[in-house]
């Protein structure tokens, strides 16, 4: 007995000894390019540009604890062309003493030309087939924009600008309503998804962009180049074919049910723009199904917020004032629901995913009409809009000063 557990003894050890093969699969710091950000061109050859967004650490530490003024940039910018995207990748090496490591890439900026040239869809399959690029990348089109001038520019704040896109793109969702952000991962799967297209926010810059290069950019109160968040991207087949903004875009969100915050202006008493409206939360929900061989589509909205400003003379304190001033914000939501609406079936585009919905309510009708949903059915649906929204304080005060006048 004592020799069996001699011998099993041995076999733990032996076994656990070879588990304990070290890190086989370590990478040393100094010998890796840490891309930030990927900007993917083409140029007049049609081949792929790529500019490559890559952190030069000891610069980004420096700075974050205090360093001095002869601090290099926190980042430097590399290009490669290629036939492919994994061509491009591959050929920039060349450019570099260290391999390039994909696995911090949190952003992928594609331009609005190669965006309307072909379907994004190529692009991303190389991207999502690479096991050490993040599928929670976000992604974002150049809008008027090359993306390498995306890619390019430096910024205030947040030292490496990938950083400073994201940050953007999701506090002005959180607090605005008229972008959202995007994943690589989202973006597939609304493009392999039936009956519903793709979405995406546009990013601008406004400025000098040849200053915006510079380390004096981000060495001034008022930087010369500024990136921000531009208007949404409406695709069709994986091909960007128009942008939308303001109130339509805002609209567009509301029925993503991807709206957090924002600000609403309403009309009373002849007055535009008279009180505001602080969204705080939202819930949409969307179903369809056919009716006389025609799909109809059934939008629910719930909306709740505050009173942020008064402009004219109104008694907040009277509840069937507060009634009234509901149904004024419930009748701009739906206009600019129905706006929404109207500019995607111009584009022929269902970027809300009705036809999503109707395949889940109506699958064997779906089959049917799927192949002609955006060109022919998705412009002809009818949409029935019922919005209920509820004033949850009127801010610290009760009523306008000009009501004490």
């Amino acid at each position: 007995m004592n020799k069996i557990n001699r011998l099993m003894c041995s076999l733990v050890i032996i076994g656990t000894t070879l588990l304990l093969s070290g890190c086989w699969s370590k990478k040393e710091l100094t010998d890796l390019a840490i891309v930030a950000a990927l900007g993917i061109d083409k140029n007049e050859e049609g081949r792929y540009v790529g500019t490559l967004q890559i952190i030069n650490p000891s610069n980004v530490a420096g700075g974050m604890q205090g360093g001095g003024g002869s601090q290099g940039p926190p980042v430097s910018v590399i290009t490669g062309t290629g036939d492919t995207i994994v061509e491009l990748s591959r050929r920039t090496s060349r450019k570099l003493s260290r391999r390039l490591y994909y696995a911090h890439t949190n952003l992928v900026v594609i331009s609005e030309d190669l965006a309307k040239e072909e379907s994004i869809s190529s692009i991303l399959d190389s991207l999502e087939r690479d096991a050490e690029f993040r599928s929670t990348a976000i992604i974002v089109i150049a809008q008027g924009e090359k993306a390498a001038d995306i890619v390019k520019v430096l910024t205030l704040i947040d030292k490496i600008p990938a950083n400073k896109v994201i940050k953007t793109l999701k506090f002005t969702e959180r607090t605005w309503g008229e972008n959202i952000s995007v994943s690589m991962q989202e973006a597939i799967k609304t493009l392999v998804s039936p009956g519903k297209e793709l979405v995406v926010s546009g990013f601008r810059i406004s400025g000098d962009v040849e200053k915006g290069k510079k380390m004096e950019n981000t060495q001034q109160t008022e930087p010369s180049s500024l990136l921000y968040a531009g208007s949404l991207a409406i695709f069709k087949q994986g091909k960007l074919t128009a942008w939308i903004n303001g109130e339509t875009a805002r609209g567009s969100v509301f029925l993503l049910d991807k709206l957090n915050a924002s600000a609403i202006d309403v009309k009373w008493e002849e007055k535009d723009e008279a009180v505001v409206y602080e969204l705080i939360r939202q819930k949409t929900k969307v179903s369809a199904k056919m009716e006389k061989g025609k799909p109809l589509v059934s939008i629910k909205v719930q909306a709740e917020g505050n009173i942020g400003e008064a402009r004219v003379p109104i008694d907040l304190t009277n509840p069937d004032v507060l009634l009234k001033v509901e149904k004024v914000i419930e009748k701009e939501i739906k206009k600019e629901i129905s706006m929404a609406v109207k500019q995607a079936q111009k584009n022929r585009s269902d970027i809300f995913g009705f036809g999503e919905a109707l395949h889940r309510t109506n699958p064997k009708e779906w089959k049917k009409i799927a192949a002609k949903w955006n060109d022919i059915y998705f412009p002809e649906v009818k949409i029935d809009i019922v919005v209920d929204a509820f004033i949850r304080r009127t801010g610290l005060r009760n009523n306008p000063h000009q009501v004490n006048k």
